[in-house]
């Protein structure tokens, strides 16, 4: 995923969902390192350690334990945490409230998580090619 070989940072609390991701990622050769959070909490942790790698890409599910997505989206974004990281909400949620919140909170993308493996490749394989194809700033 990307032209830089930086780490996915996949906040997710599904572990068949986690998978899903890892095995899509394989099957379309991304070879990024993922890094997998269970919640919102540990994402925060996650991105203020200074020994982890800064994701080039977060992939976040809304609906989470202990902090969902969209409040560690506010979260993050009053500790300057995510400057310049994009972040793809990756969720089941179809609520048209969490899209505007997300959006409000500048995500860069906001994709419904499909039932059907082949489909849910097929958003990787979207997410991917966005991202390859995108500058971003250092």
């Amino acid at each position: 995923m990307m032209k830089s070989k930086k780490n996915i940072l996949l906040v997710e609390d599904d572990r068949i969902d986690v998978m899903t991701v890892k095995r899509a990622l394989k099957d379309i050769n991304v070879t990024n390192k993922l890094d997998i959070v269970n919640n919102g909490e540990e994402a925060i942790e996650f991105l203020r350690d200074k020994n982890n790698d800064r994701p080039c890409i977060i992939l976040l599910d809304l609906n989470m334990p202990r902090m969902n997505g969209i409040e560690f989206l506010k979260a993050a974004r009053e500790e300057k945490l995510l400057d310049k990281i994009p972040v793809v909400i990756l969720t089941t949620s179809q609520e048209e409230q969490d899209k505007v919140e997300s959006f409000k909170l500048t995500v860069s993308g906001y994709m419904i998580k499909p039932v059907d493996y082949q489909q849910f490749v097929e958003t990787i394989k979207t997410i991917n090619l966005y991202w390859t194809l995108s500058e971003l700033p250092e």
